[in-house]
């Protein structure tokens, strides 16, 4: 039973993607776009050349971290939908440090992510001491945490941090995760060494939720609350906690943005997104630590492939919008897959 239930967890994600892609061909032959040809473009901008390669691994990077942020609060059972805020407060605190701290590249960049860290997990730990204290749904509360983040960072951009460009000034060279050879590797793309973080974040999770004591109480926590205070785990403490830790993974995904891809922070008219597709990423990843890191590859690849299927074939970008939003449709709706592997198996159970 065992095997079968993870032999689901993985058939569903492919099953889920080939619906997309399945679905948003039949889409685009009914709009009179060509669908193996975009198609083809899609898969050429993101296996064909090397930029493409260095372009989907660096989008990765973010939205790593991002997924592991959604996928460790389900993970202790709250869902944590303030992401996008959480990322934008640690990427001005990394810019800042990045900014007005000097230290040499060995201390400085480890500083830096680390402040990014700090503030996602301060921001986050407000709506798990909501949660704990005073019952209010973490929901409710991390949605509304996003706008207060977002208004609130650019106003301490105007104010106190404000260059030229309606942005930040760049990061000190010594707190850049910029990488001239892997930028040379792939064609002058824009990868840096944030995947290097991403991934360790990603082991990080796995060896937390897994293989340490607390990792036990938080998951015990998410499964049933009310035994985990009669077994003597102090459930309030570890929903805080809970909070804390997945804000700081979305902290650090900042910081990917604001010390690798962009060097600065600018003054956002509205969200990124990036925190918003963190959630899509650890559904597709089932909220296990190498299915977010597989879900943010296909992720990442689909919204850097999109360019190349606009300018080859003229397909516009929003289908690949479309052909995400029905990957993450298929994958919620898991028991339609379920009864279809159920029809295929000539109605026998899996």
């Amino acid at each position: 039973m065992q095997n079968n239930t993870k032999k689901i967890k993985f058939i569903v994600p492919l099953i889920s993607v080939f619906l997309g892609l399945l679905i948003g061909g039949i889409i685009m032959l009914i709009s009179g776009y060509p669908p193996i040809e975009a198609y083809a473009a899609l898969f050429e901008g993101i296996f064909g050349e090397s930029y493409y390669r260095g372009e989907t691994i660096r989008q990765m990077s973010p939205l790593i971290l991002s997924g592991l942020a959604v996928a460790f609060a389900f993970r202790t059972g709250l869902f944590n939908i303030g992401v996008e805020g959480q990322l934008l407060v640690g990427w001005l605190a990394a810019v800042y440090v990045g900014i007005f701290v000097d230290a040499p590249a060995i201390i400085h960049i480890p500083l830096a992510v680390l402040a990014a860290g700090v503030a996602g997990a301060l921001w986050g730990s407000v709506p798990g001491i909501l949660k704990a204290r005073f019952k209010v749904h973490e929901v409710i509360t991390t949605i509304m945490m996003n706008y207060i983040a977002l208004y609130s960072t650019n106003e301490i951009i105007r104010s106190f941090m404000l260059a030229p460009g309606e942005r930040t000034e760049n990061v000190k060279e010594s707190a850049s995760l910029a990488s001239p050879f892997l930028q040379e590797l792939t064609d002058n793309s824009t990868l840096h060494f944030g995947i290097i973080v991403a991934v360790i974040a990603a082991i990080v999770m796995w060896f937390l939720l897994w293989r340490t004591t607390l990792g036990y109480e938080l998951r015990a926590v998410g499964f049933n609350q009310h035994a985990s205070q009669y077994a003597g785990i102090n459930v309030s403490k570890n929903i805080v906690l809970s909070m804390a830790i997945s804000g700081a993974f979305a902290g650090i995904a900042g910081s990917m943005e604001g010390l690798g891809t962009y060097q600065y922070m600018t003054i956002n008219a509205g969200f990124t997104g990036v925190g918003f597709d963190g959630i899509a990423v650890a559904l597709l990843g089932a909220n296990s630590a190498i299915g977010v890191i597989l879900g943010a590859a296909l992720f990442g690849g689909l919204k850097i492939g999109a360019l190349n299927m606009q300018a080859m074939a003229g397909v516009p970008t929003e289908l690949v919008g479309i052909v995400i939003a029905l990957i993450i449709f298929f994958v919620a709706c898991s028991y339609l897959v379920h009864w279809l592997m159920n029809r295929v198996n000539r109605g026998g159970k899996i």
